[in-house]
């Protein structure tokens, strides 16, 4: 594997991975919101599921925009 395609890889992984640390970010503050009893740990599990959800499209994003390939 020449090295602009093991570049190219670990880039494709870093945005995946920050994909899949949002998914499980909005899981674990529904799974929290589902089992609260008082008001404090559905807030926390409304801003955590919204904070991941907001991570997944912005990151992702910013990262492909980052690393795009110059124009030639």
């Amino acid at each position: 594997m020449s090295v602009p395609d093991s570049v190219a890889r670990r880039r494709w992984l870093a945005i995946t991975g920050v994909r899949v640390a949002g998914v499980g970010g909005a899981l674990l503050g529904l799974v929290l919101l589902g089992r609260a009893q008082t008001l404090a740990p559905q807030v926390i599990g409304v801003a955590l599921v919204l904070s991941a959800m907001l991570m997944m499209m912005v990151v992702p994003a910013s990262l492909a925009r980052r690393w795009r390939s110059p124009k030639r």
